[in-house]
C-alpha cells in the first residue's frame, strides 16, 4: 500500500531548462558560466578588487573544487552562501557576508528565471494529495530559492513535508535525507514511493532504505544510455511523464 509519495524538485516537479543557461564565450575557446558576468559586475559594484572576468571565473572554479572535497564529494551540501563567502574572502572583500548574500541572490535570480512548471503538474499533485501524504526531497544549494520555486508553482499547499539538502546539510543519495522524509511521514519506508529523474541520487538513494522508486525519464536525454552506465538497484518503475503517476499509484493500491 502506497501511503506517501516523495518527489525530487528539478526536472521532476519543475523543469530546470539548462538550455536557457548556456556557457558564455568571452573569447575564442574560452567560456564562462551563465551567471559569471553578473557576479563579476557585482563584485566591482560592491567595491571589490578589479579582476579580469576570466581570472574571476577561474577563481570561482578553484574555490568550488577546494570546498567540494569535504562537502558534496562525500554527500554533504555546500551552500551557495558558504561558497560565495569563500570567494569573497579570497578576493579580499571587506564585507564578506554582505557580498556573499548579494552574489547568492544574483546567482539564484538567474537560475530562477530559467525554471518553468509543466501545466499539468499542479492538478496531479492536487489529486494525489487527497489520499496520500506528499513530500519534497531535493538536492539544492539554496533553500530559499527552492521554496520560492514551490510557491510560484503553487505546490506548497500539497506538500506536507519539504526536505532540501541545503537546510538539512545532507545530499541525496545519502540515506539520512530520505530517512528525514520517512520520519516526517510516520510511515514505513516501503509505504513510500520516491519519484525522481536521477538514477544514483533518487533511485539508488531511496532504494537503499527500502523506499519504492519511480524513475521519471521525461527530462532524461537518453534513458537507455543512462541505464547502461548505472550499476545500482533498478527502479521499481519507470515513467515517461508525471501524468502516468496517479494511475500507477492506484494500481499499486488495489493489487
Amino acid at each position: 500500500m502506497i501511503r506517501g509519495i516523495a518527489f525530487d524538485l528539478f526536472d521532476t516537479l519543475v523543469d530546470q531548462n539548462h538550455e536557457r543557461l548556456p556557457p558564455i564565450e568571452v573569447e575564442p575557446g574560452r567560456r564562462i558560466g551563465p551567471t559569471t558576468p553578473a557576479l563579476h559586475a557585482l563584485i566591482s559594484e560592491r567595491g571589490g578588487p578589479s579582476i579580469p572576468i576570466l581570472e574571476f571565473a577561474e577563481l570561482q572554479k578553484e574555490v568550488d573544487r577546494a570546498m567540494r572535497v569535504d562537502t558534496t564529494d562525500v554527500g554533504f551540501e555546500l551552500s551557495s552562501l558558504d561558497r560565495f563567502a569563500a570567494l569573497a574572502s579570497r578576493l579580499g572583500c571587506d564585507d564578506v557576508l554582505g557580498i556573499a548574500q548579494a552574489l547568492t541572490d544574483a546567482h539564484m535570480g538567474v537560475l530562477l528565471d530559467a525554471v518553468s512548471v509543466p501545466d499539468h503538474h499542479a492538478p496531479i499533485l492536487t489529486s494525489l494529495a487527497v489520499d496520500h501524504a506528499l513530500a519534497l526531497c531535493s538536492n539544492f544549494s539554496h533553500g530559499p530559492t527552492a521554496r520560492a520555486v514551490l510557491r510560484a508553482a503553487g505546490f506548497e499547499d500539497q506538500l506536507t513535508t519539504v526536505v532540501i539538502s541545503e537546510e538539512v546539510g545532507i545530499r541525496k543519495p545519502r540515506p539520512e535525507i530520505f530517512e528525514t522524509v520517512v520520519e516526517s511521514f510516520g510511515l514505513l519506508p516501503d509505504e513510500i514511493l520516491h519519484v525522481g529523474d536521477r538514477l544514483q541520487a533518487d533511485v539508488a538513494g531511496a532504494a537503499a532504505i527500502g523506499m519504492r522508486t519511480v524513475w521519471l525519464t521525461r527530462r532524461v536525454a537518453n534513458p537507455e544510455r543512462e541505464m547502461e552506465r548505472y550499476d545500482g538497484p533498478r527502479p521499481d518503475f519507470a515513467l515517461e511523464d508525471l501524468a502516468d503517476l496517479p494511475v500507477l499509484v492506484a494500481r499499486l493500491n488495489v493489487s
